[in-house]
C-alpha cells in the first residue's frame, strides 16, 4: 500500500520528530532508526490550506513545495509571512535564532505555537526578544534585521554546512546572549510589543546533532522507483540525516517526500535517487 508523505513535524512534548502521514498516521524518528522507502508515479500538488488541488497538478521533483502555482498562490494568500492576515488577533512572538557562527537571523511565530517553528526551521539555539500583536512583531522583525544587520532567511544548504562542526555550548550561547542585549537596548521597538529576557535554548541534544558526521551527499529529487534507505542519525529541520548503505552519510530534505506515493523498501538497500556529492562538489544521478 501507498503512503503519502505530509513532512515532518515536532509535536510538543514528543521527544523528538516524527514524519506525518496523509489521513493523520505519523511515524517516529528516533536516532538509530532504519527507513527505507521508493517512490512510485509522478510527483503531484498536494493543493493549498487543507483543499486538494483541482487538477491534481503534476509537479518538479526538485522543489520543496509540492505545489503547483495557482495552490501556491492561495495559500500565500493566506500566509503570515506574506502578512496576508494583518487583523490576525493571537499574540505573536519575535525570536533570535542560531544556526552556527555568524549565522543568525530574526523571525517572529504564534506564541501558542511554542518552540515549533524554530525546530522546523533547525535553529540550532535559540532566545525570544518579544511578544506582542501581530503587526508590533512584524515591525519589530524588521528593525532588529536592519540594527543586527542578520538576513530574513538563511538557506538549508549553509546551515547543513556546518551541523558537523559546531562550537561549544558555551560558545553559540554567547553569540545569542550578546545579540540579545543588543536587540533589546534599542529604543524604536514597537511600543505594543514587550521586551523579554534572554533564555537561551540549545537544540543539538534534541536534533541528534553531537558527534554527527559531515554528510557526504544531499538527495537532489525522488524518482519514480528510486530507493532512499539508510540508518537515521540525526533530525534538524525538514532534515534527514542517513548513513547509508555504503557507509555514507546523506542528507533527505523531508520536503522532497510531499506530494509522492511511497511504497517501502529494504532499509538496506543502496540509494538509487539523484544525489550531489558532497565531497565533489558534482551531482551525479545515483550514489557516488
Amino acid at each position: 500500500m501507498a503512503w503519502r508523505c505530509a513532512g515532518v513535524a515536532w509535536p510538543a512534548g514528543a521527544r523528538g520528530a516524527v514524519l506525518r502521514w496523509e489521513g493523520g498516521r505519523v511515524s517516529p524518528l528516533g536516532a538509530g532508526r532504519v527507513i527505507g522507502f521508493r517512490a512510485e508515479g509522478e510527483r503531484r500538488c498536494v493543493g493549498a490550506r487543507g483543499n486538494p488541488c483541482p487538477l491534481c497538478a503534476q509537479v518538479s521533483a526538485r522543489a520543496t513545495q509540492a505545489r503547483c502555482a495557482e495552490c501556491a498562490r492561495l495559500d500565500r494568500v493566506h500566509s503570515v509571512a506574506a502578512d496576508g492576515v494583518p487583523d490576525d488577533p493571537r499574540t505573536y512572538r519575535v525570536y533570535l535564532a542560531w544556526f552556527g557562527p555568524g549565522m543568525v537571523k530574526v523571525g517572529i511565530t504564534a506564541e501558542e505555537r511554542g518552540a515549533a517553528r524554530l525546530l522546523e526551521q533547525g535553529a540550532v539555539v535559540f532566545s525570544w526578544l518579544g511578544r506582542g500583536p501581530l503587526m508590533a512583531a512584524r515591525r519589530t522583525e524588521e528593525l532588529l534585521r536592519a540594527a543586527l544587520g542578520v538576513p530574513d532567511r538563511i538557506p538549508y544548504s549553509t546551515k547543513r554546512a556546518v551541523r558537523a562542526a559546531l562550537p561549544p555550548v558555551a560558545e553559540r550561547a554567547a553569540e545569542v546572549v550578546e545579540l540579545h542585549a543588543r536587540a533589546v537596548a534599542l529604543g524604536e521597538w514597537a511600543g505594543s510589543l514587550e521586551r523579554m529576557p534572554c533564555e537561551v535554548v540549545d537544540h543539538a541534544a534534541v536534533f541528534g546533532l553531537d558527534g554527527l558526521p559531515a554528510a557526504t551527499g544531499v538527495v537532489r529529487e525522488l524518482a519514480d522507483r528510486g530507493v532512499v534507505a539508510g540508518r537515521l542519525l540525526a533530525v534538524a529541520g525538514p532534515d534527514l540525516h542517513l548513513r547509508t548503505a555504503g557507509d555514507a552519510v546523506v542528507v533527505l530534505d523531508t520536503r522532497l517526500m510531499t506530494g509522492w506515493s511511497l511504497l517501502g523498501a529494504d532499509p538496506g538497500a543502496p540509494i538509487s535517487v539523484p544525489v550531489t556529492d558532497l565531497r565533489a562538489g558534482g551531482a551525479q544521478d545515483g550514489l557516488f
